[in-house]
């Protein structure tokens, strides 16, 4: 297992990078007056724990599409899951708990003139509950739909269109005032978590390092995965899926094997999202944002591992830059960006930096030839 790990220096490097980074920005915001030039504000605590959550996100999707050849353009479904199962235990904090032995409704509920809890919102007081839904229904959605999927055969660009076409049907699902998941406002207003108070630095910086450790742990579980036995078949599969099938494997189980992992792991990151952005609407599941993630992985560099979590880190790095300095420009920069990778760095940004080494050394041999 060390070896594995150990075997993959840009996984080390990040990893490292990561734990580093956050720990210095929490210590730079508790311990350093706000007077000091190295102060960590909230907000820049805030905004560094969502290119966290943005970063496992884009590790989920690299595990697919990298390592699995599955080209997801609807992951934001998982994410929207996980959030909307940390938004629904959020929501069962605010107010009393129980009145006369009824379960409280959210203020939405009330204003739509509910009189009872729905079903699918009974056990979201208990936070035990809310964890394993965090995890359970993204996966349960994806063991269904890649199931159906793999099962029918179904690959390339056609099931990149059914990925997106489940996303979108989900928002449309959830835009609804009826479903019970507050329409297109969502759910809001949220105040605790575990007891602690959602507004007090010390829970941001806590929520910070919650999800730092998350993408540290999502890389190790994925280094092992892809350097395992079953991460060499998944390789094949993406490369000659019928050669594969040929041997005598089932290309089916491995690819959903690997859908479900990746969706578990979105969904780690939607919930961990929700608290540090204070909301949660449908909005998070538009194809869009599931596209975008896509570009993440692409810069970064596909099949890395790493790569995803440095280009979810810098693209949305720049997106902050970008729609503060010129917020019209930004749709172009970022398709310009995805074209400039495509074209000129294949391998993305940690493919960039790999072979600069290896340049440099040929450039000098040539140098020491004699004319």
């Amino acid at each position: 297992m060390l070896r594995a790990l150990i075997g993959d220096r840009a996984v080390v490097m990040v990893a490292a990078l990561v734990l580093a980074g956050a720990i210095g920005v929490a210590f730079a915001n508790q311990s350093l007056p706000p007077t000091h030039e190295l102060h960590a504000s909230v907000f820049a605590v805030g905004l560094i724990g969502k290119y966290l959550c943005f970063a496992l996100l884009a590790l989920a999707i690299d595990l697919v599409w990298g390592y699995a050849g599955i080209l997801s353009l609807g992951h934001g479904v998982f994410w929207g899951l996980g959030g909307y199962a940390m938004g629904m235990h959020l929501m069962r904090l605010i107010g009393p708990r129980g009145v006369y032995g009824h379960p409280v409704l959210p203020d939405f509920m009330v204003f739509l003139n509910w009189t009872e809890l729905p079903w699918y919102w009974r056990g979201f007081d208990q936070a035990w509950f809310a964890l394993l839904m965090v995890v359970l229904v993204p996966s349960v959605l994806a063991f269904v739909f890649g199931w159906l999927a793999f099962r029918s055969r179904v690959t390339g660009v056609y099931l990149s269109i059914i990925t997106q076409a489940l996303t979108y049907a989900t928002m449309l699902a959830f835009f609804r005032n009826d479903m019970g998941f507050g329409g297109n406002n969502g759910l809001t207003d949220f105040r605790e978590l575990f007891g602690f108070s959602l507004r007090d630095d010390g829970t941001r910086v806590g929520l910070m390092l919650a999800s730092a450790v998350a993408v540290v742990l999502g890389l190790i579980l994925c280094r092992l995965i892809v350097a395992s036995r079953f991460g060499k078949v998944l390789i094949a599969v993406r490369d000659a899926e019928s050669r594969v099938r040929f041997l005598g494997y089932r290309p089916e189980a491995y690819k959903l094997a690997a859908l479900v992992v990746s969706a578990a792991l979105a969904g780690i990151a939607g919930a961990l999202y929700v608290p540090q952005v204070g909301i949660i609407n449908p909005s998070e599941f538009a194809p869009t944002f599931s596209i975008e993630a896509v570009i993440w992985v692409a810069v970064g560099g596909r099949g890395t591992l790493a790569g995803a979590v440095l280009g979810a880190v810098l693209v949305n790095a720049l997106k902050s830059w970008f729609t503060t300095a010129m917020p019209d420009l930004w749709l172009f920069a970022l398709g310009g960006l995805f074209i400039l990778v495509t074209l000129l760095m294949p391998k993305g940004v940690l493919g960039l930096v790999s072979a600069l080494p290896t340049a440099f050394s040929r450039r000098g041999v040539i140098a020491e030839r004699p004319a």
